[in-house]
């Protein structure tokens, strides 16, 4: 199991959703503490700028971006559609 850190922008970026978004993002994070690389998450490390950090999918159109910062945590970082999410 892991603990999740929720980040300053991951939280405002969050709370600007609309109630069927966020219903979706919770049924994530739970995913996302039981095992990050679950299949459903689709899960992947980022490349370039980003390299360290890591990317998982809430839907087909928006993305979480995360990082490890202990072996069991997680900090969220951002949430965000997924053609704004990398800039």
């Amino acid at each position: 199991m892991y603990s999740l850190i929720f980040g300053n922008e991951f939280l405002s970026s969050v709370k600007k959703l609309e109630n069927k978004l966020k219903q979706r993002i919770n049924v994530s994070l739970k995913l996302l503490e039981e095992n990050p690389f679950s299949p459903k998450l689709h899960a992947k490390p980022l490349q370039g700028k980003l390299a360290g950090f890591y990317s998982c999918r809430i839907g087909r159109d928006y993305r979480i971006i995360f990082k490890f910062v202990e072996e069991n945590t997680i900090m969220l970082l951002k949430a965000a559609p997924r053609d704004k999410i990398y800039r």
